[in-house]
């Protein structure tokens, strides 16, 4: 499918990368599924071919190519599975809050390792008792000196075993009023003292992809490690949360689009009654609703991503985006599933995985619910 904001060299690039994840990545998913893990070899092998980070600028190791290189990456790693969400977190999610809002220093010290793989990165918003609203963070950062000293619990946090560098939102000032201007982010490494992982929680789906509880108790933290101007920690966050939410429904859409072509290859090989399911009134009916279905959204999304690339605000439209993509993958996952027969639950085809792994995409980023309550507001409701 060609989508209206990729020229020939995406394509180019496509291909490249895609001859890569057959080489590197599709053999192994299988056993990082198994080993609950992608391997940090897997990450510094993306960072040597250029796939980590490369619309940030040359002098920090990237190359400065525009975002629709972030779009092809991104369908080609949900192409292989869902579990490596991790990768499009660290270079879409991660990485932009330190290359907008970080000073020169913090640019030059994280990013060059950020595309090679040496550094992996993670987001630290959610916690135990804290989920969408963001503005009611417990985890507190108080000035010491030339440190900050935090503590809180941080949990579901994705890539939160192998992270090197942790971006946190925590409370600098807890009596602010209103509660969203005591927000700020830290960067956190790996070794600071008072800085512990919790468990590597067991999730439903995205098996391989590491996601695990983070544990501040008086961790000391330089003050230098301070992300853009305290207390705009939470205005930081909702910049960036247009194209994380975006990211979601790239990665909703292209699943779908697998699932479905999958689901077609099946039900023409697959016999019943002495002749390919394909064949059968209720099956054409189902492909073409999804296809349907599919096609629209892929439509929708594209102008979307062209507009995103454009520099514009369309966290409406995101928002719906995010919702109903993955609604609908939602839906199709259970429809190819079922048009799978008694060999869709069987973990040897690819649909059970996909099953599995699509639901959570209705839940981070922003719930759905959380999506509607923002368009109905910007809707003027």
């Amino acid at each position: 499918m060609k989508h209206p904001y990729l020229t020939n060299d995406h394509e180019i690039f496509r291909r490249s990368l895609r001859k890569f994840l057959e080489k590197e990545a599709y053999p192994f998913y299988d056993q990082w599924e198994e080993e609950r893990m992608i391997p940090r070899s897997f990450w510094e092998k993306m960072g040597e071919q250029g796939y980590l980070c490369p619309d940030i600028d040359e002098e920090y190791g990237g190359s400065e190519v525009d975002w629709g290189f972030a779009v092809v990456i991104n369908e080609e790693l949900e192409r292989v599975g869902s579990g490596l969400v991790g990768v499009g977190l660290h270079n879409d999610i991660v990485v932009p809050y330190i290359t907008a809002y970080g000073t020169e220093e913090q640019k030059k010290r994280w990013l060059p390792k950020c595309t090679t793989g040496e550094i992996i990165t993670a987001i630290a918003m959610t916690e135990p008792g804290t989920g969408s609203d963001l503005a009611n963070i417990q985890t507190t950062a108080i000035l010491d000196g030339d440190h900050y000293i935090v503590n809180g619990q941080k949990t579901f946090i994705t890539n939160g075993i192998q992270s090197d560098l942790i971006v946190v939102a925590c409370k600098t000032d807890p009596k602010a009023n209103p509660k969203h201007k005591g927000v700020s982010l830290l960067v956190i490494e790996r070794d600071t003292p008072g800085f512990s992982r919790g468990r590597k929680l067991n999730k439903v789906g995205l098996h391989c992809q590491d996601t695990a509880e983070l544990i501040f108790e008086d961790c000391r933290v330089p003050k230098e490690n301070l992300l853009g101007d305290e207390g705009k920690g939470f205005l930081y966050l909702m910049e960036k949360l247009q194209q994380e939410r975006l990211l979601v429904a790239i990665a909703a859409q292209t699943a779908s689009e697998v699932m479905l072509k999958q689901t077609i290859e099946y039900v023409k090989s697959r016999e019943a009654f002495g002749k390919p399911v394909s064949k059968f009134q209720n099956t054409q009916f189902k492909i073409v609703e999804m296809a349907t279905e599919i096609e629209m959204g892929r439509a929708f999304l594209d102008q979307l991503i062209a507009e995103h690339i454009e520099g514009k605000d369309v966290v409406t439209k995101v928002s719906m985006a995010k919702w109903k993509l993955t609604d609908s993958a939602k839906k199709i996952a259970a429809e190819c599933m079922q048009l799978h027969g008694g060999y869709g639950y069987m973990e040897e085809y690819e649909i059970a995985r996909r099953f599995r792994d699509i639901p959570v995409a209705s839940i981070y980023a922003g719930t759905n619910e959380i999506m509607k309550t923002i368009i109905a507001k910007n809707l003027g409701l």
